[in-house]
C-alpha cells in the first residue's frame, strides 16, 4: 500500500465518520443526556461495534447482506425498535442530583456502552459498505491481510477522534447547564435526536 492511497483512505474515512447517521445522533443524543461521562463508554461502544461490523464484512456477511432483502429489513428495524426505545427512556428520564448519578454511574455506562455497540454492529448499511469499501484500497499484488489491518487500525482511529469530539462537544454543553428545568429540556433534545436517528435508520435501503 503506497501513502498516497492511504491518505485518500483516511480522507474518505474522516468524511464518512463526520457524516451525521444513527451512530453520530445516537452519541450526541446520549451525550446531551448524560453529560460527559458517558464518552468513554459511547466510544468504546462505537469502537468495538465497528471492529465487529468489519469483522462480519470480511467474513462474508456483508455480501449476503447485499443480496438478502429480509436480513437487510430484520437487522434494519430491528435497529429502528432499539433506537425508539432509547428515545422514550431518554424523553422521560429525570435528570439526576449528583448523589443519584454517582450511585447509578455503572448501570449508566454499562446501558450506553451497550445502546452504542449494538447500534453501530448492527447497522446493515455500515456492513455493507465496508465489504464494498475496504476492498478497493487493497492492492491485490502484495499481501492482503496486513492492508486489511492498516485499513482497520486507520478506521477505528479516525472514529475514535471524531466520534469522541462529537461527545465531549454534547457533553460539555450538558455540564455547563445546572438548571433542573433546562437539563430536562436536554433529556428531551437528546430523546428527540434519537427519534431522529430512528427515522434516519428506517430511510436506509440496499445499495
Amino acid at each position: 500500500m503506497t501513502f498516497e492511497i492511504w491518505i485518500t483512505f483516511v480522507s474518505v474515512v474522516f468524511v464518512f465518520a463526520i457524516i451525521p447517521g444513527p451512530t453520530v445522533i445516537l452519541v450526541l443524543g446520549q451525550a446531551i443526556s448524560h453529560g460527559k461521562k458517558s464518552v468513554i463508554p459511547l466510544v468504546s461502544g462505537v469502537l468495538l461495534g465497528d471492529f465487529v461490523a468489519m469483522t462480519l464484512s470480511l467474513i462474508g456477511l456483508g455480501a449476503v447482506l447485499a443480496t438478502s432483502a429480509t436480513l437487510f429489513l430484520v437487522l434494519k428495524w430491528f435497529g429502528v425498535g432499539y433506537l425508539v426505545y432509547l428515545g422514550i427512556k431518554a424523553w422521560r428520564e429525570e435528570p439526576e442530583h449528583n448523589l443519584q448519578a454517582i450511585a447509578g454511574q455503572d448501570i449508566s455506562k454499562a446501558s450506553m456502552f451497550k445502546s452504542s455497540f449494538l447500534v453501530t454492529a448492527l447497522n446493515p448499511k455500515d456492513i455493507v459498505f465496508f465489504v464494498a469499501f475496504l476492498p478497493q484500497f487493497v492492492n491485490p499484488q502484495a499481501s492482503v491481510l496486513p492492508q486489511l489491518l492498516i485499513l482497520m487500525v486507520t478506521f477505528l482511529g479516525i472514529v475514535s477522534i471524531t466520534i469522541s469530539s462529537f461527545a465531549l462537544f454534547a457533553g460539555i454543553v450538558r455540564q455547563r447547564i445546572q438548571s433542573i428545568q433546562a437539563r430536562r429540556r436536554l433529556n428531551k433534545l437528546g430523546g428527540g435526536a434519537l427519534f431522529g436517528a430512528a427515522a434516519f435508520t428506517s430511510t436506509m435501503q440496499r445499495s
